[in-house]
């Protein structure tokens, strides 16, 4: 599975993917954050938090996870090089496993510069250094888990079809039905039921980690997620192989 990872993450940086990524990610958050007038200006807001950040970046991942992991499987399958690939000495689930890590430290790689945020909002706090590092903490935690939540379903998506864009359409929906559809539909439920269909979400969630306080409910829930889509993948490729 090493072997494959390193092959996944050599590829993204041997072509302009790897680098456009992040460029794109950290363009979109900087002008949005930064320049741009509107509800997510942190110089507007006069509060030194990063929640605009937290608010704006899981709907820009929506985006930016399927535009990198369409080509997983679907490259592969057009490609014709599926096939070589299950002759490698690697289970099926070292497989997609080794593709989603490929993707997810990519991502990673994209969300790193960022911390300079944090301190960049601590600087202009004032007094200097008034910032919540409980709240921020958990949430940069809370978005590790929603990232490998979003990688996972683009992981899924891409081995349904041999189509790139078909692979990027299927993981937007899947990954805006998972944040925000459940959110949206437990308004129309409300009560108890409301608050089962919302748990379903990762916003709630996410949300919950941003707090600062992380609760294993929440752990549990990402981590099921990115098993339940991975267990997805490789069924879809063992029905490819045999």
């Amino acid at each position: 599975m090493k072997a494959l990872l390193l092959r996944e993450i050599k590829s993204f940086f041997g072509s302009p993917i790897g680098y456009l990524v992040i460029a794109v990610f950290l363009l979109l958050n900087g002008l949005f954050l930064w320049v741009f007038d509107g509800d997510f200006n942190i110089l507007n807001s006069g509060f030194a938090d990063l929640t605009p950040f937290f608010t704006l970046v899981p709907w820009i991942l929506i985006f930016l996870i399927p535009a990198v992991t369409m080509r997983s499987f679907s490259d592969e399958k057009k490609q014709g090089t599926i096939e070589l690939l299950f002759t490698k000495p690697l289970t099926v689930w070292e497989i997609a496993t080794g593709k989603f890590f490929g993707a997810f430290v990519l991502i990673l790689l994209a969300l790193l510069p960022t911390i300079v945020y944090v301190f960049v909002i601590s600087d202009l706090g004032l007094p200097q250094g008034n910032i919540d590092m409980g709240s921020t903490l958990g949430s940069y935690f809370g978005l590790l888990f929603l990232i490998a939540g979003y990688t996972a379903i683009g992981i899924f998506s891409s081995s349904l079809s041999d189509n790139q864009i078909v692979s990027f359409i299927a993981a937007v929906f899947l990954c805006f039905l998972f944040y925000f559809g459940f959110e949206g539909l437990s308004g129309y439920a409300g009560g108890a039921a409301g608050s089962i269909i919302s748990s379903i979400g990762m916003d709630s969630h996410f949300k919950s980690m941003s707090r600062g306080v992380i609760d294993t409910r929440d752990v549990i829930y990402f981590i099921s997620i990115a098993v339940l889509f991975l267990s997805l993948t490789v069924y879809k490729l063992k029905s490819l192989k045999w």
